[in-house]
Formats: structure tokens, C-alpha cells, sequence
């Protein structure tokens, strides 16, 4: 059976254009031509086209092709081989470039202004997970607290990171050790755990009255991507994030219920003099 250049075209995806260069280059000659002159392919030349396709989608040149079908001896599997390996390394190069835009994003979306060395210096295993910063970003775009926290983390220092980051993880050892010790998630050591995670946020970030907390606590909870800027994985144990997340909201009812120790919600004098 005979097919025409503009079906043939149909078939497989591509312009007459293109299966007119394929024949001018001695690639795909059809098998006959009508008594018009047109082009009529039959279905060795379908099969001759699908091999060429095949190897244009690896990314082989048209004489690369073109040698690889006319030679009956040639060694396809060496061909594909070394062209395994060209696109793995291709692959290799292009997944540098996404991690580069991606480090590029990133710090855009999280307020850092810190290079990738300065971030990995200060910040260790805590890592931003650009999925999560950017779901933040869709979620809390309208958020005063939001643009508050982007833009003072914007503002902070290399020196400011690091304070923030020896706080952080001077808090962090006391947490793992109440929870080791299975201090109670509601008892004063939990609570004032909690009580001191808060008011690290409102020191260096934005407001956070106990109702916000208890939202960034049940997203550490929900989502181990929130958590994990909070504990890293390699130091996480099963229950922990529950753990926490108990342990603030036991802090805002304990707050709500006016048994607090009267500390200012929000910023404290030392933020207020920053």
C-alpha cells in the first residue's frame, strides 16, 4: 500500500517540509511516485521513517543517522552507548542549572540575602525547601505578618543569621532533651519551650500573637517540610512535631487563661531596640 507525502506527514507527527529535507538529504527517498509525480511512500518506508525519528529523538544527527541506516554492519548498540552517555552527562549539566536557579529562586522567596556558601556556614542542615517556601509565598501573599517577616529577613545581617541560628539551636537542644525526658507536652517545661519559640519569631521575624502560633505549629505538624526548618530530619524523632505542636497550643490557652508570666506578646525590649 502506497501512502502520500501529506499522510505520511499525518502519521508520524511531522511537516511535509521536513520529509521533503529527509529526501533531498538521501535520508527517506520514497519508493515509487504517483504518474504525477508526487511521492509515494509504502511501508518500508514507514518503518525506514520511525528508525529515523527514534534517533532523532536521542538527539542524533541527521548524518549520524544517515550513516548508522546505511551501513548494515554498523554497530547500533555502540552508537546508542555513546549517546547514553552524551545525554547523561547533558542531564547531569542541566540538573547544575537548575539547582543554581533554584538556589536563585529561593532566595527571593525566603527573604535570605545570604550566597549559597554564607547559607550552608549559618544555616548547617536547616535547609529551605523551595516547593514549601513557595507554597508559603501563594498562601500568605495577602498576609501583613507575611510581607512583615519577608521584609526583615531581607533586612537581617550575616551577623544577625548567625545570632538568630544559635538561638535557634540552643532552643532546639532543649526541646529534644524535654522530649526525650517525656517532660508532659502540656507541663511548664513544654509550654515555656513553646513560649520561647514564639517570642524568637516576633524577635526576628513578625508579631506572632499565640492564634498565629498555633497555625505555624499545626502546618509543622501537617507538612514535614515546615518542620524541617525548625528541626533538621537527621535530628527528628518519631512524635516530635505532634510533640510540638501540642506544646504551643497548651502555651495559648495557658496565655489565654491570663497564667502567662506577663511577657509583652510580639516583639520584647531587645527586639524593640534592634
Amino acid at each position: 500500500m502506497s501512502y502520500s507525502v501529506g499522510q505520511v506527514a499525518a502519521f508520524a507527527g511531522v511537516t511535509v517540509r521536513t520529509l521533503h529535507h529527509y529526501d533531498k538529504a538521501g535520508l527517506l527517498s520514497p519508493g515509487s511516485r504517483s504518474r504525477a509525480g508526487y511521492r509515494l511512500y509504502d511501508d518500508a518506508d514507514l518503518a525506514r521513517l520511525q528508525q529515523i525519528l527514534f534517533y532523532r529523538e536521542l538527539g542524533f544527527t541527521l548524518e549520524d543517522t544517515a550513516a548508522i541506516l546505511r551501513d548494515p554492519q554498523a554497530d547500533v548498540l555502540e552508537h546508542l552507548q555513546a549517546r547514553q552517555r552524551q545525554l547523561g552527562e547533558e542531564i547531569a549539566r542541566l540538573r547544575r542549572l537548575a539547582e543554581v536557579a533554584a538556589r536563585a529562586i529561593e532566595v527571593q522567596q525566603t527573604g535570605v540575602r545570604l550566597t549559597p556558601e554564607e547559607r550552608f556556614e549559618v544555616f548547617g542542615e536547616i535547609a529551605f525547601d523551595l516547593s514549601y517556601a513557595t507554597e508559603a509565598e501563594l498562601k500568605w501573599t495577602g498576609s501583613e505578618g507575611r510581607r512583615e517577616a519577608m521584609a526583615r529577613a531581607a533586612a537581617h545581617t550575616k551577623e544577625d543569621w548567625r545570632l538568630l541560628m544559635r538561638e535557634a539551636t540552643a532552643w532546639r537542644a532543649e526541646l529534644l532533651t524535654a522530649f526525650d525526658e517525656a517532660q508532659p507536652c502540656d507541663g511548664e517545661r513544654a509550654m515555656d519551650l513553646a513560649e520561647e519559640h514564639r517570642l524568637h519569631i516576633s524577635r526576628w521575624f513578625t508579631s506572632c500573637p499565640p492564634a498565629m502560633h498555633r497555625r505555624i505549629a499545626d502546618d509543622f505538624l501537617a507538612d514535614p517540610r515546615a518542620f524541617a526548618l525548625v528541626v533538621p530530619p537527621s535530628q527528628q524523632r518519631p512524635g516530635l512535631a505532634a510533640y510540638l505542636c501540642k506544646a504551643v497550643h497548651a502555651n495559648a490557652a495557658r496565655r489565654a487563661d491570663g497564667r502567662a508570666d506577663g511577657r509583652a506578646d510580639g516583639r520584647t525590649g531587645t527586639e524593640e531596640t534592634r
